[in-house]
């Protein structure tokens, strides 16, 4: 499948654009009018989270996340080591069964000291070996995997594939320059500002949905707001390392501030929420005691369209 051209424009352009000063600030993520079914955590697995139009089947978006993972899985080095698979995929097998995703979770630790994850269409989700480093707890594990497994929920991938392929024709792009000789390409790029709300909007209801995933399981949902701070938060190496006008994810101290009003508001208070396990301090020393060799190179995916690096 060849990309099409809003989706190969929008990626050349994080790419390669660059800017001191942006001359345009970034839309700013509104409100989502939520439906009332959407805070049901007693309906999760049996409620309807998607509307909009899809043209990819079920059938079809697995067996393109399966394509895709052969041709993430031949370009990069994958963590071979049973014992730390094993328990990823049971912290991830438990938090699907607590969610709203109809397609199987597949889960593989990438060998690289990078910060970074990405879901792909049909269930697919990779981690980096770094930034599973980077987590304090098996409630941060669980909600790494929680805002995967949210993205397989929404079918987020194939959704905005979808909505380039609609939109295209109807949206005329923004063409954002910096100041003289910021570009390393010289060359001014069109970035269409409806792609990157559109893309923040995704990474909200990856946020809504999956603490709520997290919840259901058992965790402690302030385990999701210590991952996003460790993560996106200042200091942190960001796993998106373009200015902040063309982030795909929305501002940091909004999605904080929406976590907590949706904590406080969906998820009633209670007793023994899990925080950690001794579990996860074994995984984590023996990662630790893992040699990261080499790393080849970075993933290249032919088929961009339906690719969006969703963490």
């Amino acid at each position: 499948m060849k990309a099409q051209p809003l989706a190969a424009l929008t990626i050349l352009a994080f790419t390669v654009w660059s800017c001191g000063t942006g001359a345009v600030a970034s839309p700013v993520p509104q409100a989502k009018k939520r439906s009332k079914s959407d805070a049901d955590i007693n309906a999760i697995g049996h409620r309807r989270i998607v509307y909009d139009v899809n043209f990819y089947s079920p059938e079809k978006e697995k067996e393109l996340g399966k394509q895709l993972a052969q041709e993430v899985e031949r370009s990069s080095k994958l963590l071979d080591d049973p014992t730390v698979t094993e328990y990823i995929e049971r912290v991830a097998q438990n938090v699907a069964s607590n969610s709203d995703a109809r397609m199987p979770i597949t889960v593989r630790v990438i060998d690289s000291d990078t910060l970074n994850a990405f879901t792909l269409p049909g269930g697919y989700q990779y981690v980096n070996r770094g930034l599973l480093l980077r987590l304090e707890g098996e409630g941060e594990l669980a909600s790494v995997l929680a805002r995967g497994i949210a993205h397989t929920a929404l079918r987020s991938a194939t959704r905005q594939a979808t909505k380039g392929q609609l939109t295209q024709l109807s949206t005329i792009p923004l063409i954002l320059m910096g100041p003289p000789g910021s570009s390393s390409s010289g060359l001014p790029l069109a970035i269409p500002l409806t792609e990157l709300k559109m893309r923040r909007d995704e990474e909200l209801d990856a946020d809504y949905f999956g603490m709520q995933y997290l919840y259901k399981t058992g965790y402690d949902p302030k385990c999701f707001t210590s991952f996003v701070q460790r993560i996106w938060g200042p200091g942190a190496a960001a796993t998106e390392k373009v200015p902040k006008v063309m982030s795909t994810y929305p501002p940091l101290d909004e999605r904080l501030a929406a976590l907590r009003s949706e904590t406080s508001e969906i998820l009633p208070p209670r007793d023994r929420a899990i925080v950690s396990t001794p579990e996860f301090d074994a995984f984590k020393e023996r990662l630790r005691a893992q040699k990261s060799e080499p790393e080849l190179k970075r993933p290249s995916l032919r088929t961009q369209t339906a690719i969006p690096n969703l963490l």
